[in-house]
């Protein structure tokens, strides 16, 4: 070994002797229970794979630097969005439904999450790369993953199961309609764009509060896998974006994404024509036109996957000063389930590992649990009288203030002028939606529906495309038809893979 070389250690940093042999009797003889580095090894081997998430299990990303360009300080006093502003952030991108082995190019939604390490702490916006989501109330989430899933006897995908919860939940049509369509399956996470798709808030300076809706548009243009792509490259590079994005960072190719944002005053979400803090519902730009904020480029890839990526954990109830939360129902359960996962899956203490430590001083009362590396100082409780930290309310100015009153119930929200679940979709592939896309939209909603077996489903998933528009519904329901006419052995999770 050089002088300039490592020399091998111990997990606790003692030399050890060699790299190859275990302790033994004699070259022939038994191992022995006091070769403390073979134990070691071995029992870490066991354990060094962590629980894989739940949605999102499939996924990579890099770190890099968001750099405000525009000035929206009239609307947020959040210091990450003050002009000229710069700091660091790590993204990470996902599939939803497909477990850590999965392919990058499933037809699904891909996970956006981004964490920026700002000055006031770390504030986390976790999105995808649509607008929109597969339903509004947090009650079905679980549900809905589950029916993406497998099944419980056999550990099948199942083409009945996602079509059963779809055509069920009538308000995911304009999700349904965005999967099934072109950009249900992005040419690499570079060329996808990424939104917050719920409502948060910000408030300014002056105390003054708005609604915003988070766009982050690829500088690299929107690019697209057909359906016979996805299932190529799946079978060539099940890790085709993973490795798209090292290599592209590797060779100096950044790249970036320009932040965009919906502002809508506090006042308008009364009355405006659909609800505003629904999942499932985008708000027209003509309404409320993009406003440029800045700019996050990535520049350096992970060196440790597991360390800076696995337990990479984000959540969309990390907020900083001028920002917060909405009256979106979805978010608000995903404001405690996320961070309740990361507990389950890391451990309690998951905010301490590098990665997700923010950049600013931590005065809190958490203390001990497994896995804390930081040490906790008397007081250990609050109020007390000793000097402990106390809160600052000038100082946090999160802009979760809105006032709601009513009895107790269990029902969506409240209907608007325009609110439905098939008027945006229809539109999505009426006024968006060229010929070509619409032939595409077609060919892969048949692909994905033509494996269910059930009748009574099939019908279903017949009258869920004529409820978004007859004449697509009509041709759907022909080429399904078709499909099954011809005598093909169609696998049970159709093309929904």
């Amino acid at each position: 070994m050089t002088n300039s070389q490592p020399y091998t250690t111990t997990d606790s940093g003692n030399p050890v002797s060699s790299d190859e042999h275990s302790l033994t009797v004699g070259p022939d003889g038994p191992i022995l229970l006091n070769d403390n580095y073979l134990i070691e090894q071995m029992a870490q081997f066991n354990r060094e794979r962590i629980t894989e998430r739940q949605p999102h299990a499939k996924g990579g990303g890099a770190f890099g630097t968001f750099r405000v360009t525009g000035d929206v300080s009239a609307y947020t006093r959040a210091a990450v969005f003050q002009p000229g502003t710069e700091t660091e952030m790590v993204a990470r991108f996902s599939t939803v439904a497909g477990e850590r082995g999965s392919p990058d190019t499933w037809r699904d939604p891909r996970g956006f999450a981004l964490k920026f390490y700002t000055s006031e702490g770390n504030l986390d916006i976790v999105g995808n790369n649509t607008p929109v989501f597969f339903i509004r109330d947090p009650m079905k989430f679980q549900h809905f993953i589950r029916s993406q899933k497998r099944l419980a006897r056999n550990n099948l995908r199942d083409a009945d199961m996602q079509w059963d919860f779809w055509t069920l939940s009538p308000e995911s049509a304009h999700q349904v309609t965005w999967l099934m369509g072109d950009r249900g399956i992005p040419k690499t996470w570079r060329n996808m764009n990424g939104y917050s798709s719920h409502t948060y808030s910000w408030v300014n300076a002056s105390g003054e509060q708005f609604w915003v809706k988070y766009h982050f548009k690829t500088d690299q243009g929107i690019e697209c896998l057909t359906q016979s792509e996805a299932d190529q490259l799946a079978g060539e590079d099940g890790d085709a974006h993973q490795r798209d994005l090292y290599e592209a960072i590797e060779r100096g190719d950044y790249p970036s994404w320009t932040l965009k944002v919906q502002i809508m005053p506090f006042e308008d979400a009364k009355t405006y024509r659909y609800n505003p803090f629904d999942l499932t519902k985008v708000w027209p730009h003509a309404d409320y036109p993009l406003i440029e904020v800045g700019r996050m480029t990535l520049d350096r890839n992970v060196t440790d996957f597991h360390t800076e990526m696995e337990q990479a954990a984000f959540q969309p109830n990390n907020i900083v000063p001028g920002t917060g939360l909405s009256p979106d129902k979805m978010l608000l359960a995903r404001g405690f389930s996320y961070a309740d996962a990361h507990r389950a899956r890391l451990g309690v203490n998951y905010q301490q590992i590098p990665v997700n430590r923010p950049r600013v001083p931590v005065h809190s009362y958490s203390k001990d649990g497994v896995m804390r590396v930081e040490n906790v100082t008397d007081p250990v409780y609050a109020p007390n009288s000793t000097g402990g930290p106390a809160a600052d309310p000038a100082r946090a100015v999160y802009s979760n203030m809105y006032a709601v009153d009513g009895e107790m119930v269990r029902q969506a929200y409240t209907l608007r002028a325009d609110d439905d679940d098939y008027g945006q979709p229809n539109t999505l592939i009426n006024e968006v939606m060229d010929e070509g896309q619409r032939e595409r939209l077609v060919h892969n909603v048949a692909g994905a529906a033509a494996g269910v077996r059930s009748d009574e489903i099939r019908e279903r998933v017949y009258q869920y495309w004529k409820n978004i528009d007859k004449a697509i519904g009509d041709r759907i329901e022909a080429a399904i038809k078709e499909l099954r006419g011809e005598g093909e052995s169609v696998k049970g999770g159709g093309r929904f893979d």
